[in-house]
């Protein structure tokens, strides 16, 4: 599902290099789920499952959910 990939993709992209080998084994873990499982506990429509409510997931949904950013044409 292009959503997942662009969520896992752009924390990845932005963070890879900062995890941990721990914290990587729980990315990985989590690429291994169903997209729209994944989306669904991104999003909040669903909890996440115990196994995947790790550091790095809740890194993942901070990384999308956090402020915005203006671009700056935005700014005054």
């Amino acid at each position: 599902m292009r959503e997942t990939d662009l969520i896992l993709g752009r924390y990845a992209d932005a963070h890879i290099g900062e995890l941990s080998d721990h914290d990587l084994a729980d990315f990985e873990a989590l690429m291994e789920v169903p997209d729209r499982d994944v989306l669904a506990w991104v999003t909040g429509t669903e909890p996440v499952a115990a196994d995947h409510a790790t550091p790095v997931f809740r890194a993942i949904v901070a990384f999308h959910t956090g402020p915005p950013t203006r671009r700056r044409d935005d700014q005054a």
